[in-house]
């Protein structure tokens, strides 16, 4: 009910559009959202093209199921398998590789499982379990929340919710941030959020660097041959503008405290 709710709410969150204004409705992750990503990249856009972006900010699989339903013209989320699917499926069309950047694991200063430092995610994970210390999961069906149970379960380990020490929260990266704060939790998060998280108390980094923990994001039209209403044009000038040098440079120049947060992908042209 939690989360019909603040998804009700974040519906309600879009400011109705003025008659004469062009926009297109993006279905996104809360990572692009909470990291500020998005608060920089738009304006510039907006300015370039005239089109607006209202964000609807949730989990992947939210986004994707929000995409499915032609309530989106254009998504931006990070689970490739979930892309590919959403894709195949006949929902979506032209998926591109955006941007990337990685996941660390943060956890109290204190460190009680020990994982400081430690390059192997699976292995970082199974310190933790074996630990039995508080794991804050977003539990959300997020790229993110995919991202650590793929991890876990290429760790042999199936966390139970019932467990005690493993927390399955259903919230976004910010909220979840906010919770394992408060209860010195260890959690993974995408390292543009965290960079943007202001409420660390005694968070740090302490697991990183693992290239298991790649986070490629991925742009893809909603199919107007499905949904005919759908803002294809203007969802496709939004796509052209991401994916081409314009775009890339304004995802690149998003710095916080001088750290580059996001990449273009491996693979990017800039024509």
């Amino acid at each position: 009910m939690f989360r019909i709710i603040a998804f009700a709410l974040t519906i309600l969150a879009i400011a109705p559009a003025r008659a004469d204004e062009r926009f297109i409705t993006l279905s996104s992750t809360t990572s692009t959202q909470d990291s500020g990503l998005f608060g920089h990249i738009l304006p510039i856009f907006t300015a370039a093209t005239g089109v607006t972006v209202h964000v609807v900010a949730v989990g992947t699989g939210q986004a994707l199921a929000i995409g499915a339903r032609g309530d989106a013209d254009a998504l931006l989320v990070h689970d490739r398998a979930g892309e590919d699917k959403f894709v195949a499926d006949g929902f979506g069309i032209d998926r591109r590789d955006v941007m990337y950047n990685d996941f660390v694991i943060v956890g109290s200063n204190s460190d009680p499982a020990h994982i400081r430092g430690l390059k192997d995610a699976r292995e970082a994970l199974k310190a933790i379990a074996q630990a039995t210390v508080p794991f804050a999961s977003r539990g959300d069906d997020s790229g993110t929340n995919r991202m650590e149970l793929r991890l876990w379960k290429s760790a042999g380990i199936q966390p139970d919710p019932h467990s005690g020490w493993y927390r399955d929260l259903g919230q976004g990266m910010g909220a979840t941030l906010n919770i394992a704060a408060a209860m010195n939790a260890y959690t993974l998060t995408d390292r543009a959020t965290w960079a943007n998280f202001k409420n660390r108390q005694g968070l740090e980094i302490l697991s990183e660097g693992d290239p298991a923990l790649f986070n490629p994001y991925g742009s893809i039209l909603v199919n107007p041959a499905k949904w005919p209403h759908v803002k294809y044009q203007d969802a496709k000038i939004w796509q052209e503008w991401l994916t081409s040098k314009p775009g890339l440079d304004a995802i690149t120049s998003y710095r916080i405290n001088g750290e580059q947060l996001f990449f273009p992908p491996r693979s990017a042209t800039t024509n």
